[in-house]
């Protein structure tokens, strides 16, 4: 079964709490501190490979989790680093966030790697914490949560020569005579129901990926028949072999189907229009096919396009057909990118941080460095308490929530913490 998209939910691991502990030693105020740190939690890694080329194992697992980092020891010995988890997906695989839609990145070749989920950092031990003037500190810090996210993997497959026009021209039956591939062939529309690749070998060291695209029809563009599901595979393709049945017993001419065609690969993205393209006039084993082929050649010709009579039931003149497709491969130069507006991010600060007001009436606090200084710190010890409101006074908090007009006794909530306010 083909699958070529998949929602999965990936979780890095949580970063190893901190250690809070003392050694005996003589003349060091309560024997000196001597916790480890935590570890850090394993990212969560995508990276292409070889024996993948469809999304079906996600089909059966779609929540991964990497380990959480070790936590420190005392003696001042840190926790070990958790190994990142690394999830196999098959090159062309593109990475989006499900809620933002952006696009994280894009594995196209084999061992490539991304980061989709960083893990967390390790707590600092309490020995990290000693200064001047507090020698003997006995809080630690929890480890820092791993990141989470809802991802969209979207395969599109990396040929280099596609096989497009409408259904039943013989795509399948091309394909199965010029490589090892055993695509589905039956005499009704939509035979192929998912992309199916091939390797052609036209000479020694001289080969390349053709790919059987299923068929598409009028409205594709817009989702019509198997809409995205064709074009989205036929974008990464630099050759185009637009198959035309100019037998015309189905009752459609060739010509129409033609321009039928290019108008949903236009509609969809004007470059795939763009690319090179060869017409292949299929099924000259007929005699309808011979009586139609003059008049199919002299259209396409003064167009511009190359057009070879092939019989994919024959084999005659795939060879030649192959060995042009391969050409235009070798002379094709890569389209440069449309470059968008460029924007611009700016770094927030650490410390930057908002305010509002839930529907509940309660404050919330929102930043990512106060959010990670609640989820890292022991609120059952007291030093780490008095260290979290200085950090929370420091950064002005307490002055941004009296400027909203706070009152003794309201709740203010950071993440899944509530406090209550007291001035």
């Amino acid at each position: 079964m083909f699958i070529d998209r998949a929602k999965i939910t990936v979780k890095a691991g949580n970063g190893g709490n901190g250690m809070s502990s003392f050694r005996r030693e003589k003349f060091v105020p309560n024997g000196g501190p001597s916790g480890g740190d935590g570890g850090r939690g394993a990212n969560v890694v995508l990276i292409g490979d070889s024996n993948l080329n469809t999304l079906l194992d996600f089909r059966y697992k779609r929540i991964f989790k990497a380990d959480n980092g070790a936590n420190g020891q005392s003696s001042n010995m840190h926790g070990r680093g958790a190994e990142d988890l690394l999830i196999k997906v098959p090159p062309g695989t593109i990475i989006k966030d499900e809620v933002t839609g952006q696009v994280l990145g894009d594995i196209t070749e084999i061992g490539q790697t991304i980061v989709v989920a960083k893990g967390g950092r390790g707590g600092r031990g309490n020995a990290r914490f000693v200064n001047s003037v507090h020698r003997a500190p006995t809080f630690a810090e929890l480890g820092e949560p791993g990141a989470e996210r809802p991802l969209m993997l979207e395969l599109k497959l990396l040929a280099d020569v596609g096989l497009v026009g409408y259904p039943s021209v013989g795509k399948s039956s091309i394909l199965a005579m010029v490589s090892a591939a055993k695509p589905d062939i039956a005499a009704y529309h939509f035979t192929t129901l998912s992309p199916v690749l091939g390797v052609v070998s036209i000479g020694e060291g001289q080969n390349f990926v053709l790919a059987d695209i299923p068929g598409l029809i009028e409205g594709a563009h817009e989702g019509v028949g198997l809409g995205h599901d064709f074009l989205r595979h036929v974008e990464r393709t630099k050759v185009l072999i637009h198959v035309l049945d100019v037998s015309g017993l189905e009752g459609r001419d060739p010509v129409d189907d033609f321009h039928k065609i290019n108008n949903e690969l236009k509609l969809y993205n004007e470059r795939l229009f763009k690319r090179p393209q060869i017409i292949a006039a299929n099924k000259m084993d007929l005699p309808e096919a011979q009586e139609n082929y003059e008049r199919v050649a002299k259209y396409m010709t003064e167009l511009g396009h190359e057009i070879y009579p092939i019989s994919a039931a024959t084999g005659d003149g795939l060879t030649a057909l192959m060995q042009r497709a391969a050409q235009l491969l070798a002379d094709y130069v890569e389209e440069p990118e449309e470059i968008e507006e460029a924007k611009i991010y700016e770094a927030k600060p650490e410390d930057a941080f908002s305010v509002r007001r839930d529907e509940d009436g309660a404050f919330v606090v929102e930043g990512a460095g106060i959010e990670k200084l609640v989820a890292m710190t022991r609120f059952g010890d007291e030093e780490g308490v008095l260290r979290f409101q200085a950090i929370w006074r420091r950064i002005g908090i307490d002055d941004e929530l009296r400027a909203r007009g706070i009152k003794e006794g309201d709740t203010v909530r950071i993440r899944d913490m509530e406090f209550e306010f007291r001035p």
